[in-house]
């Protein structure tokens, strides 16, 4: 069952501080692009998991995709507000998002799409 979640990215000049996996796009429509890309392939977590000290102990759960995942950005100053839907997990789009924003991220709201 897809969710929507609506989340918010308050500065997004402060993400690239975000560490080696951070977002390169600062725009709402490439920051979408990156985070759909992250929700519907396994590159960002193959990149993530090459880095673990034992990345064939990592558990491979955390590497599902949703090929039919869309995110969709709005622009409002420095601050971008995006909707991801995707059948992923909660608690793994939360952990690709740290990947990509660090903090710099909110859940603003969750609801059934």
């Amino acid at each position: 069952m897809a969710i929507r979640y609506y989340l918010s990215i308050p500065d997004s000049g402060a993400l690239r501080a975000a560490g080696d996996f951070a977002f390169r796009s600062q725009g709402a429509e490439g920051l979408a692009a990156e985070l759909q890309a992250a929700l519907r392939e396994d590159g960002l977590f193959q990149r993530w998991r090459a880095t673990q000290e034992d990345p064939d102990a990592v558990d491979p759960a955390l590497g599902a995709t949703d090929p039919a995942a869309t995110v969709r950005g709005e622009q409002h100053d420095l601050k971008i507000d995006l909707i991801a839907v995707t059948s992923i997990p909660g608690a793994i789009l939360k952990q690709r998002l740290r990947l990509l924003a660090g903090n710099g991220w909110q859940l603003r709201d969750v609801t059934n799409a």
